[in-house]
């Protein structure tokens, strides 16, 4: 990270959900969307940036297409050489930092084509470990935004090769109490987009047995009845999952659960082939990662001859928040979320 005042420091997310997270890292680059304006050049202005954007998506409100502007604008005129540029990865709940190292450039090689590329530095900074007050300011769903001074200062403190000392851990549960209180209220303005990262916390902050139960319970809501399996059986699964209950009527689910947050270890192709090796011809498979899967591991699943389903994080949460109305109150407990109402705009 630079540490020269004069630099600047922004966010600039990896796509929805952190899609394009891998190019970005591999590439050294960082990139927006709006590929069809096409190549800005020294000589556009912010008024001819913001007409391209009305004739090109027509169907944008005018505050659509200020916002738009004003965060093409900020990549294309704003930033700058060595000014320092921040990204997240959300299945690893890991920050990357970088240095911006070239000049606005437009090409179609990539997903995206407005790009600058970056150098990286080659270590993530785990999002575990930032007070509440930063994981609110970078959880702002805009594609791209300037970092404040409070936030990069906590990023220079944090050492990533160790976890941050007893003393800032102190500090950080003594403000978690007075900062949850004063957002309450302004937490509503982006509820959609930030949510899901403050589901993850309470997620995380589980153990292996209480993840295995609350995955248990998303079954029952679907319909199925479950039963855990003993610690250390021969079953080949956590979660057995049936219409009856007893693996008399079809379908039969095995499921596998893995929650290794401190390590952030991915599922394996060798986990998946042990998985697999513990299913029969009349039973169906689901593994559960909270960490993900590797591309290995995603392609043993694929080319399995049972049919499994590979639930990663995001779709964990989106299955939570989507039967959450349906769970039993022992397992509400375990992540405890409370409805809030929104006008359709």
């Amino acid at each position: 990270m630079t540490t020269d005042t004069k630099s600047r420091t922004w966010m600039v997310r990896a796509g929805r959900g952190g899609y394009l997270i891998d190019e970005f890292l591999s590439k050294g680059l960082i990139s927006i969307g709006w590929n069809k304006i096409g190549a800005l050049t020294k000589k556009t202005t912010y008024e001819e940036l913001k007409d391209k954007l009305a004739e090109t998506y027509p169907d944008d409100a005018k505050g659509r297409i200020n916002q738009s502007a004003g965060q093409i604008w900020r990549f294309f005129n704003e930033f700058s050489i060595d000014d320092n540029v921040i990204t997240y990865d959300p299945e690893t709940r890991s920050y990357y930092i970088g240095q911006i190292k070239s000049e606005y450039k437009f090409s179609d090689i990539y997903e995206h084509h407005h790009i600058r590329f970056v150098s990286w530095d080659s270590y993530p900074y785990d999002r575990d470990y930032l007070t509440l007050e930063s994981k609110n300011i970078l959880g702002s769903i805009l594609t791209l935004f300037e970092v404040p001074p409070s936030v990069v200062e906590e990023f220079e403190y944090l050492s990533p090769m160790k976890p941050p000392s007893d003393e800032f851990l102190q500090r950080m549960d003594e403000e978690s109490e007075e900062f949850i209180r004063q957002e309450e209220e302004r937490i509503a303005k982006d509820i959609v987009g930030r949510s899901r990262e403050f589901i993850k916390d309470i997620i995380v902050k589980l153990d292996w047995n209480e993840v295995e139960q609350v995955s248990s319970g998303i079954l029952a809501t679907m319909g199925y009845k479950t039963r855990l399996t003993s610690p250390g059986s021969d079953l080949g699964s956590d979660i057995i999952a049936s219409p009856d209950g007893l693996g008399l009527v079809e379908p039969i689910i095995k499921v596998e659960v893995k929650h290794k947050v401190k390590s952030k270890e991915k599922v394996s192709a060798p986990d998946i082939r042990n998985f697999i090796g513990g299913l029969r011809h009349y039973t169906k498979g689901i593994y559960i990662s909270t960490t993900g899967f590797s591309k290995e591991a995603q392609y043993e699943a694929e080319r399995a001859n049972f049919q499994i389903t590979l639930i990663d994080f995001e779709l964990f949460v989106d299955l939570l928040t989507e039967n959450y109305e349906k769970l039993e109150p022992e397992i509400k407990a375990l992540v405890p979320l409370k409805r809030i109402y929104w006008p359709i705009s």
